[in-house]
């Protein structure tokens, strides 16, 4: 599927993105934001998205680290999530705009990420979108009022994640005590980006030395769940 760019927010007005789109039947689709790791706009997340298209949703995956060197962005972006505002709030706003406004989606838009993208996630749910997959993404200490009036969430977790240890439960917590529908499940053989695959290059390195791994059983059963929570909530 074609590399191509998307309006961004105030401070980044094009941001390059991949744009995946349906590859059987004519739309509408329902669309669907996919929120990179701290990696950036890698492989990977072009295969995440393109396997949305496969299952018919318009996807877009914005690079939220178009503006400027990757430290410097990465730095910046995760400055965003911790404060809950900037520009990164911005661009997704802006993709998730274009994205609802084009013919051949629907004009329902969810929203999923992975490891930082699942934050953003997370903290969309409340933000305009219809549907949230925030998988492995911190969820705050003040969740249960944060996520009040939010739009049904989907959620994955690794129980061998000690960074996020227990966040599952929490978030789960959080959700039913807002009266949000849900389904959050914390696997018990994977640990952080069990979802995610960088087989080779610098990302791979990094895997191995931070004990990071692809656990396949954990990430089928869980884009097991998220298509059928999508087909419930964002395309019906």
């Amino acid at each position: 599927m074609p590399e191509t760019t998307v309006p961004g927010g105030a401070s980044t007005p094009q941001l390059r993105a991949h744009l995946a789109v349906p590859p059987v039947s004519e739309g509408p689709w329902p669309g669907v934001v996919v929120v990179h790791e701290a990696f950036g706009l890698n492989d990977d997340t072009r295969e995440q998205a393109d396997r949305l298209a496969a299952a018919g949703y318009l996807a877009v995956a914005p690079d939220l680290f178009s503006a400027g060197g990757a430290v410097r962005c990465l730095k910046r972006t995760f400055g965003d999530l911790l404060r809950r505002e900037g520009a990164a709030f911005g661009d997704l706003e802006a993709a998730r705009g274009w994205l609802a406004g084009r013919p051949d989606c629907t004009g329902r838009v969810g929203v999923l990420g992975f490891c930082m993208g699942g934050g953003f996630a997370l903290l969309g749910a409340t933000r305009g979108f219809d549907v949230a997959a925030p998988n492995y993404g911190f969820v705050p200490r003040d969740a249960e009022r944060l996520l009040a009036g939010a739009c049904p969430v989907v959620a994955s977790y690794g129980r061998r994640d000690p960074a996020l240890r227990g966040a599952g439960h929490r978030l789960e917590r959080a959700l039913t005590g807002n009266g949000v529908p849900n389904d959050v499940r914390e696997y018990p053989d994977a640990g952080h980006s069990f979802m995610n695959r960088h087989d080779s290059g610098p990302f791979a390195v990094l895997e191995r030395v931070a004990g990071l791994s692809h656990h396949h059983p954990s990430a089928e059963d869980a884009w097991g769940r998220i298509l059928r929570f999508f087909e419930t909530h964002l395309r019906a």
